[in-house]
């Protein structure tokens, strides 16, 4: 009888040893195969090991559980920037974003003045410390420091950030780490209950409630240019990708970068934006979709960078206003108004004129809505498009291409590049309003200036009007490069700068 319980006993601790074995070796190979996987397959075998609380809060005027589980996966970026950075303070927006991200800039910097600091927050999205944040939050910063909730201060690198879209991937050395898990902003409904949470003003973390009040919003903070009327001739010329989730829950200076989930506790957005007259939360936020977000911090993983697929096309909204412009009936859909030659639409028999309607078969009416769903798509990703074409609707294939279908979105990219190269600076088209404000038939507005370049040297800032160089009016970058091309070693220029003066200079040029 002994015998035979000795041999029970070595049996169980021998089937209890090769179990914890078992269990140990599964997670060491767990742990190696997360690499290489994306955001999404990484969450799966998180939340696989540690289930949420939440099933549903659904109907519920109850956040509780959601603020719980989402909080402590929310951190606070802190940023430093050289003292050489000056009035600029590191910030590429200036101050459109100035005022939401809460930056403090010494109006006379010295050497004895406090280096220029700036403070937004960032969305844990791995347990091993992979961070989601805007770009507007660390571009530039030369300290990046992450306070964690249980008040660990940890240094952070950039492993990518993409201006197109705001969105930034820091990293942080730590494990075990909370994170936040990533909803599916495709399913995001107008009116439904959400949650914004981060850092606002000089607050610990914060969170507030509010509704959806609107999707696909296109604001115009990272184009270079903020067109509300069209040229046919001039087309659009920026490339970044506006699709934002406009919300009414409490955002404000230091919300940058956080979390704006559903009751669920799902992050659907990064909060990015706030439209303010006064620099804090008037009733507008604006938070970047998170499946937008979920591809870039993939391509940052993967590949080191953005992997863009583009179409190849120029477009314009139709409306009521403008369909006549553009020889149509139609007031709903994309125009189609160029197609970039070997380009992913043009092999496909898309052609100017055609009017876009549908993607993959869901309705399009609005360029942020095209843009987002084609941002997070890669080249060789195979897209359908239905087009209405003389009355009649019809349905392509189109795969998309790489970074050559850009060239004709940029208007010509290596003119721009040459333009910039001799003046430092960037145009881009006037509008109609601003023409007829100003009383001119042509003209480029100035939507960049390089520090010790021709344009800076000689007082034109950014928003200066072009309306003429070497005695040639100028409408777009083709223009201004065939202009400078005239007399390579002299310009003259004549133009209005933004308080209205009106101005003619000659100077050389390299």
């Amino acid at each position: 009888m002994k015998g035979n319980m000795r041999k029970i006993g070595i049996t169980l601790i021998t089937a209890f040893v090769g179990g914890a074995v078992a269990i140990g070796a599964y997670k060491l190979l767990e742990q190696k195969s997360l690499t290489g996987l994306s955001l999404d397959e990484r969450q799966k075998v998180y939340f696989a090991n540690n289930p949420s609380e939440i099933t549903s809060s659904a109907g519920a005027l109850d956040f509780t559980q959601a603020a719980a589980i989402v909080s402590p996966g929310v951190v606070h970026v802190r940023t430093t920037y050289s003292r050489s950075a000056g009035n600029q303070g590191g910030d590429p927006f200036g101050e459109m974003f100035e005022d939401f991200f809460g930056r403090r800039r010494p109006s006379t910097p010295n050497q004895n003045s406090p280096a220029p600091m700036g403070k937004g927050s960032g969305v844990i999205v791995t347990d091993d410390g992979y961070i989601m944040t805007n770009n507007h939050v660390v571009e530039n910063a030369e300290k990046i420091e992450v306070i964690l909730t249980d008040k660990r201060v940890l240094q952070a690198k950039v492993i990518g950030r993409d201006k197109n879209t705001d969105l930034a991937l820091i990293k942080i050395t730590a494990t075990n780490l909370p994170i936040v898990k990533l909803g599916n902003s495709d399913l995001v409904r107008v009116g439904e209950w959400v949650l914004a949470v981060g850092y606002p003003l000089t607050l610990e973390s914060t969170v507030t409630a509010g509704i959806v009040s609107a999707k696909a919003r296109k604001i115009g903070i990272l184009t270079s240019d903020n067109r509300n009327n069209y040229d046919p001739e001039n087309p659009p010329t920026d490339t970044s990708i506006e699709s934002f989730i406009q919300t009414d829950a409490v955002i404000n200076r230091g919300n940058s970068g956080g979390a704006l989930v559903n009751t669920k506790g799902e992050l659907i957005g990064i909060n990015s934006a706030i439209a303010s007259q006064s620099g804090t939360y008037e009733g507008y936020g604006f938070a970047i979709p998170v499946n937008l977000a979920k591809k870039v911090m993939d391509d940052f993983l993967k590949y080191g960078e953005v992997k863009r697929g583009y179409i190849g096309i120029t477009f314009q909204e139709l409306n009521a206003d403008n369909a006549k412009d553009f020889g149509t009936e139609e007031i709903d859909g994309l125009y189609v108004n160029s197609t970039l030659e070997g380009g992913a639409a043009a092999s496909a028999g898309i052609k100017k004129g055609d009017i876009i309607k549908k993607l993959n078969g869901a309705d399009i009416s609005n360029s942020s809505n095209l843009q987002e769903k084609i941002g997070t798509m890669r080249p060789g990703d195979k897209v359908q498009l239905t087009v209405l074409r003389e009355g009649s609707l019809k349905t392509y294939n189109v795969t998309l291409k790489g970074d050559e279908g850009n060239k004709l979105a940029s208007n010509n990219s290596a003119s721009v590049s040459e333009v910039v190269g001799s003046l430092g600076a960037k145009f881009a088209p006037l509008t109609d309003a601003t023409k007829k404000k100003y009383g001119v038939s042509t003209g480029v507005i100035v939507t960049e200036v390089v520090a010790g370049k021709v344009f800076d040297m000689y007082d034109m800032p950014k928003g200066t009007i072009i309306t003429s160089i070497n005695g040639k009016g100028v409408n777009n970058n083709d223009q201004v490069v065939a202009a400078l091309k005239q007399d390579p070693k002299m310009v003259s220029l004549q133009g209005i700068v933004p308080d209205g003066s009106r101005f003619r200079v000659t100077f050389p040029i390299k």
